[in-house]
């Protein structure tokens, strides 16, 4: 019988090695794949960019300003908090025979909400 494990990290690189170790000490694995989050990687791109704000400022004359400040690299505060996240999701696929040393493996290495499936 063929079971699936999923299970959280709190970065893509975690979970990388997660797998790759699972993969390795562990028989009956058939395949182990990576479910992230996309809109990190471009929250990311984002944060190594410069980040423009344009402030508007009132005079009491006849004339308003307009008043911009650049940051560079941008500044963590304007990414939103759920694109900040960076966990990634573990799929493996394997054996029901491997289900209980694959969980462990995982527990070893850092996983959150492990849950698995036949």
């Amino acid at each position: 019988m063929i079971s699936r494990v999923t299970a959280e990290f709190e970065s893509p690189e975690l979970a990388e090695l997660a797998m790759k170790r699972v993969k390795e000490s562990v028989d009956y694995v058939y395949s182990a794949k990576m479910i992230y989050n996309k809109i990190s990687d471009r929250a990311l791109k984002l944060s190594r960019g410069t980040s423009f704000s344009i402030v508007p400022t009132y005079c009491n004359t006849h004339t308003n300003f307009l008043t911009a400040v650049m940051e560079s690299p941008a500044s963590r505060d304007i990414i939103p908090e759920p694109a900040r996240s960076r966990k990634t999701s573990a799929c493996i696929i394997c054996g029901s025979a491997a289900v209980d040393n694959v969980i462990s493996v995982l527990n070893s290495m850092g996983a959150l909400n492990i849950r698995f499936a036949q």
